[in-house]
């Protein structure tokens, strides 16, 4: 296991530890999981891109742009 420093705004710092609380997560395993949560979207669009490149372009594109439009929704 490794150990990361991040610099962060004051404001955005006191936000997770917010959040993590909120959670009832130290904030080291909020950062653990908000990590994995990036890493797992970032291998499906990956997966994805994969299948548009050897298949059928338009369909994959088209769920890309779905779950696209998932991750603005769930933001908002």
């Amino acid at each position: 296991m490794s150990t990361l420093t991040i610099r962060l705004p004051d404001n955005t710092s006191e936000r997770l530890k917010l959040l993590a609380r909120s959670r009832g997560l130290s904030m080291n395993k909020l950062v653990e999981e908000l990590s994995a949560q990036a890493l797992a979207a970032w291998d499906t669009e990956n997966h994805f891109r994969v299948l548009a490149a050897t298949g059928d372009t338009i369909q994959a594109l088209a769920i890309l742009n779905r779950l696209d439009d998932e991750d603005r929704n769930a933001s908002d």
